[in-house]
């Protein structure tokens, strides 16, 4: 089976449901701790064309650092965005599971069943 990523942060509950899931499947993934080493815009812009989704789609509005920061205003480009992310990772929804060109959001952690039963 080719090698698993998650982008996981042990404080959340998500993300620990999803690595249980993936363990319990027989998956042992490389464990990114993205709130320590966050990705760079680079990496985020490659995440996002394997979730298949836009940069407005992967921020938490629920945290507090969207509202301070003002990430609601329509006005702000993706490259602004994008910087406010490396800045700022808690702000990205999570966990997130790599596998090769894919990568699925793991909320449910349910989600992520598709990407291990490929082959």
């Amino acid at each position: 089976m080719m090698k698993l990523k998650i982008y996981y942060n042990p404080d959340c509950s998500k993300c620990r449901a999803t690595l249980a899931l993936l363990e319990e499947n027989g998956v042992n993934p490389e464990i990114i701790y993205y709130l320590e080493t966050p990705p760079d815009i680079e990496e985020l812009k490659t995440l996002l064309k394997q979730l298949g989704l836009g940069i407005r789609e992967i921020l938490r509005k629920s945290e507090a650092e969207y509202e301070t920061l003002g990430l609601d205003d329509d006005s702000l480009s993706d490259e602004i965005l994008f910087e406010f992310l490396c800045a700022h990772p808690r702000l990205m929804q999570r966990p997130i599971v790599v596998r090769g060109e894919r990568a699925i959001l793991g909320r449910p952690p349910e989600n992520v069943l598709a990407l291990i039963g490929e082959h």
